[in-house]
């Protein structure tokens, strides 16, 4: 079963920029309500999407500089990368429905 993967500010290039597939990093913390109401979606994208698509998910309490990089001021933010750069981004908690349509359309 897949799960999201973890990255971090020394895991980032390789495991988000490097990759050769889309991937969708949630961009959270411990005490977000809402970051937790999205972790069960983060959760079931990655297995859905296994083979097509990385998830990960990036603490930005223990990952300042990737946060600052990114300009996240709210969470959860979910931005989607493909080659590198940012194609599209979500803020905030939005339906499975919302996340899997902006997945799809970089797939």
């Amino acid at each position: 079963m897949a799960k999201p993967i973890a990255v971090s500010d020394s895991n980032f290039e390789e495991e988000v920029l490097k990759s050769n597939t889309p991937v969708l990093v949630d961009f959270w913390a411990e005490w977000c309500g809402p970051c937790r109401m999205v972790g069960p979606i983060v959760e079931e994208l990655a297995k859905e999407y296994e083979g097509k698509a990385k998830v990960t998910k990036l603490n930005v309490d223990d990952n300042p500089e990737v946060s600052i990089k990114y300009n996240i001021r709210s969470i959860p933010a979910m931005l989607i990368f493909k080659d590198g750069e940012v194609v599209d981004q979500v803020i905030g908690a939005v339906p499975k429905s919302h996340l899997k349509k902006q997945l799809e359309a970089q797939i």
